[in-house]
């Protein structure tokens, strides 16, 4: 068996001994109840709120951040946020899990984006077509190429992890949205608006595809789209939910962060 195949195997292993302790559908029975749900979220700098400007750590978590926000939901109560900015798959596995526990309920993870290097591909592009972007679009490319995938492979690792570590939470993972508005055709920038945002596409793609596998597998694992909530609202809209421009470039700003709370919350009972 190839190193590749090992991986597979090992971590449809994994998925399958924790599926016969969590629940494919809502969330447990309990949700019904008044009882306040324990509420832990996870992932990169879009979990954590960088965009913001206003921050209470060295992760750029911030209290305008989505975790923050489902915070004040009824019921919902954010136990624990161990969201940082420039988190990868690696990151949630090796130093976020320890906030989870078998009394945790829900639970939120945007990550992947930093596996790519989504920033850099931004920034490379951002100054028009040129060699630089194009290579950093190929390479992310490359990681999102199936079957099934570096970033899938991750993914799925990172997902069986989550479960096993929460057993009883209902696990809701979020997408990225489109950085750009679709350009118009005098628009001299358009074929790396187009590249960034298909960049963006393939991702969306491959974390959804990724969750229902997992789903399928056993696992209380949902995706979130935030796509259609960030809609007319990417830089170059009259009213944009991206930052432009600055060191929180190409994260959301506070509209775009409620616009996520709005999409999560939407998927919660």
């Amino acid at each position: 068996m190839t190193s590749r195949g090992r991986f597979i195997s090992c971590v449809l292993t994994i998925l399958l001994a924790v599926a016969g302790s969590v629940t494919v559908g809502a969330l447990p029975a309990s949700a019904a109840t008044p009882r306040t749900l324990q509420y832990v979220a996870l992932g990169d700098s879009y979990a954590a709120g960088q965009g913001t400007g206003s921050y209470l750590n060295s992760c750029l978590q911030s209290d305008a951040g989505y975790p923050a926000l489902l915070d004040a939901r009824k019921h919902l109560h954010l136990r624990a946020n161990a969201s940082c900015t420039g988190a990868t798959t690696s990151d949630v596995v090796e130093t976020q899990l320890t906030a989870l526990n078998k009394g945790t309920r829900v639970v939120t993870l945007t990550v992947g984006g930093n596996d790519l290097s989504v920033g850099s591909i931004a920034a490379a592009c951002t100054a028009g077509p040129s060699p630089a972007c194009q290579t950093a679009v190929n390479t992310a490319l490359s990681l999102l190429a199936t079957p099934p995938g570096v970033l899938a492979e991750r993914l799925a690792s990172v997902y069986a992890a989550v479960a096993a570590a929460a057993p009883r939470a209902v696990i809701l993972v979020t997408g990225y949205p489109y950085l750009f508005e679709p350009p118009t055709a005098n628009n001299p920038n358009a074929a790396t608006i187009v590249a960034i945002n298909n960049a963006t596409t393939a991702l969306n793609a491959t974390i959804e595809r990724t969750v229902t596998t997992a789903q399928s597998a056993g696992l209380n694992i949902h995706y979130v789209d935030v796509t259609t909530a960030f809609a007319g609202h990417g830089i170059g809209s009259p009213v944009p939910y991206i930052n432009a421009t600055g060191p929180d470039a190409f994260h959301p700003n506070e509209a775009g962060y409620a616009a996520y709370a709005a999409a999560v919350s939407s998927a919660l009972p």
